[in-house]
Order: structure tokens, then sequence, then C-alpha cells
């Protein structure tokens, strides 16, 4: 315990002081320097954060993930285990670029268990990532994607679950179908296949 504001294990190996109040860093985790992790978020066990990462508050990244120079993720983010980032389309051994390619991944994501995800692209926000996908193109916010490669399956609430975007609930004052989810929340696609909170 580091001034009672955040816990980290006696096994972890951390080099940064930007660490949130309420984060919790388990065992043999090991956090560069440089690295920055935000308020309430669990860094479960064997974790790595290489020092250019920015992760953002109240974020839970599982066992076995390792974070690499170029990858941000937002608030509310959820990273389930064993999931692998890149950050370089174009890797040869010994030769160290001074500049990696971007990965964004959005408020409220979730990303399943064991997903690969090719550096340079953006999961969406609230969008929801099926264990197993290979992230080979940007991932549109509220979808649902699976397989290799991920290809959009559905669409995803908040709350995370499904939404069904029925013709029936066509709404004649704008253009598009609606969905109401369970949790209340309402939902309109538009003609590009865009999902908006309505």
């Amino acid at each position: 315990m580091t001034g009672n504001k955040h816990f980290i294990h006696e096994t972890a190996i951390v080099e940064t002081h930007n660490i949130g109040d309420g984060t919790r860093i388990w065992a043999f985790c090991n956090i560069q320097k440089g690295g920055t992790i935000g308020a309430d978020c669990n860094i479960c066990d064997h974790c790595f954060v290489e020092a250019n990462v920015v992760v953002g508050d109240r974020v839970t990244i599982k066992n076995g993930v390792s974070l690499w120079d170029g990858v941000v993720i937002e608030d509310d983010v959820f990273v389930g285990p064993s999931v692998v980032f890149t950050n370089d389309i174009r890797p040869r051994s010994k030769a160290h670029r001074t500049e990696y390619d971007r990965t964004l991944v959005r408020q409220g994501a979730t990303i399943g268990a064991g997903v690969t995800i090719v550096a340079g692209n953006t999961i969406g926000r609230y969008a929801f990532v099926g264990a197993g996908a290979v992230v080979t193109h940007d991932v549109p916010d509220f979808t649902l994607c699976y397989g290799n490669p991920a290809r959009l399956k559905g669409y995803v609430c908040r709350c995370g679950e499904r939404l069904d975007f029925n013709s029936d609930y066509l709404d004649q004052n704008t253009t598009g179908t609606r969905s109401v989810c369970a949790c209340g929340l309402h939902f309109r696609l538009d003609a590009d296949q865009v999902i908006c909170e309505s």
C-alpha cells in the first residue's frame, strides 16, 4: 500500500508515479516509468504496461495482458484475460521505431478473452468484441463484433445487452430504425449503419 491511495502487490514492479487513487495492481505486474493508470482501475496478475501507455479511470485489465507504447484505453473499459495488443504493423527484430502505431479503445468498450487487436485500429465507444476475435479494422461505437477477422454481428447497449432493430419500430420523424433496451436507453440506427443514442 502506498499512502493508502492505491494498492500495489509486493511482487509487482511499478516504476511510474502516475497511478490514480483506488487503483489496484496485482501480483507480478510490470508498470514502466512514464505509464499512466487512472483512478479505481484493477490491473490483474501478470500484466505489463509500457512507458507510453495511457489507461483511463475505472478500467479492468484481466490477467496476462501487455499494453505496448501507443495503446490508449479510455474510461470504463474491460479488457479480458490474455488479450493481445500490437503496436507495429511491420515489426522486425532489432529495428526500433521512434513512433508506434496508435491503438485506441474508446469509453465503455468490452474486449473479450483472447482477442488480438492489430495495431492502428480503434475500438468504438461501448463496442463489444467477442472472445477470440482478431480485430483488423476499426470497430464502430455500440457494435458487437467477433470472428477471425472480426466482423459486425449486431449492436449492443451501454449495459451490454444486444439491441434489436426491428423495422416495425420505424420512427417516421427521423431516418432509420429505433431500439429500446430493457435498461430503458433508446437508440437509432441511421442510413450509414452508425448507432446513435436518441
